[in-house]
């Protein structure tokens, strides 16, 4: 009988990865469950990979007689994989697995596939609730009630908020996330930028306006969104000089990646009036260190919003994430090509 281990987390659970592996797979398969700690405990870099959770003697362990392994944040190093045989299949729930050694898969013949997407839907909903609670001021309300204050001055014209409606947003890409986020702040009345070289001729025709480099989407937006994806050329992309170049009071929202915004430049520009706001679901490191300047301008009632790298988390994701890494499963049982194939192995 087929040995499949499912490793779940403590956000996608064992469970879950056991269950839809089940009900895709027809014939019956034995299924192993190892469950790591995360989030709960924060991943990390195991051996020669990136955001991973457990140790390699742990999931050798479990892999014993394994043909396929379908995980979130196994550490699928070149160690594990030489020691593991039978495996034939990485099914990874995720859209980057950097917990995965790819050359050293290729190398020992091993298939890897993972789950583009699967949180898209999740993180452009987080992003426009970002950009919302920038824009109407919410967590500074929020705040007042909780101090037992009736803050009526923030009815005041120098204290109010804006709206989406009429608002000039800025989108750095429109990928599946992007793209999301544009269709719904549109449909709200926005008027809505983007700078994505990659963007196809024709996608998002009549929802948006394509602009011709990042400096006029700087120049034009009232709050900019970042959704590009983190290269060498991208990192810092909001830096010092972008964001001088955005006009006083603009705001700045990322739930993508740390390192494509400058923080320390964002915190300055919000102590020197220039931004209006900021608001952020995801740093340069983390867990964060919370001496830095922007969590202290938080807790003084600047307009900055900090939520913990949560905008792809919800329910559904987890479970696109589970479906889609049986599907994996089923196809490689059944001898079919793989739907998202990141290594066509052959071991």
């Amino acid at each position: 009988m087929t040995r499949v281990l499912a490793a779940g987390d403590r956000f996608i659970r064992a469970s879950l990865f056991r269950d839809a592996v089940a009900a895709a797979v027809p014939e019956p398969v034995e299924i192993r469950e190892l469950e790591f700690a995360w989030p709960d405990e924060p991943f990390g870099r195991v051996a020669e990979v990136d955001e991973a959770s457990g140790d390699e003697d742990q999931v050798i362990a479990a892999l014993e007689g394994a043909t396929a392994i379908v995980t979130q944040l196994a550490p699928m190093t070149e160690r594990v994989m030489a020691a593991s045989p039978e495996l034939r299949l990485i099914a990874v729930s995720r859209g980057g697995p950097t917990n995965v050694n790819l050359d050293a898969a290729r190398r020992l013949g091993i298939r890897v596939a993972n789950v583009p997407g699967r949180n898209g839907i999740a993180t452009a909903e987080m992003t426009i609730g970002l950009s919302l609670a920038l824009l109407r001021r919410i967590p500074l309300a929020q705040a007042s009630m909780l101090r037992h204050e009736w803050r009526g001055d923030l009815y005041r014209s120098d204290a109010v908020g804006g709206e989406v409606s009429g608002a000039v947003i800025g989108l750095l890409g429109a990928g599946a996330v992007g793209g999301h986020v544009a269709r719904v702040l549109a449909a709200m009345g926005a008027q809505v930028l983007v700078f994505d070289p990659y963007l196809p001729a024709g996608v998002l025709d009549g929802v948006i306006e394509r602009v011709a480099d990042a400096d006029e989407l700087f120049r034009r937006a009232d709050l900019v969104s970042v959704h590009a994806r983190l290269t060498p050329e991208t990192r810092h992309i909001v830096g010092t000089e972008a964001i001088a170049r955005m006009k006083p009071g603009a705001m700045l929202v990322n739930a993508a990646r740390g390192g494509l915004v400058d923080y320390d430049a964002v915190a300055a520009a919000i102590d020197a009036g220039h931004l209006g706001g900021a608001a952020f679901d995801v740093y340069p490191d983390e867990p964060v260190d919370f001496s830095h300047r922007l969590f202290a301008q938080a807790a003084e009632g600047k307009d900055v919003v900090v939520t913990p790298h949560i905008a792809g988390a919800s329910r559904q994701t987890a479970e696109r994430a589970a479906h889609g890494v049986a599907e994996e499963v089923r196809r490689y049982l059944a001898g079919e090509p793989a739907l998202n194939p990141l290594v066509d192995g052959e071991r």
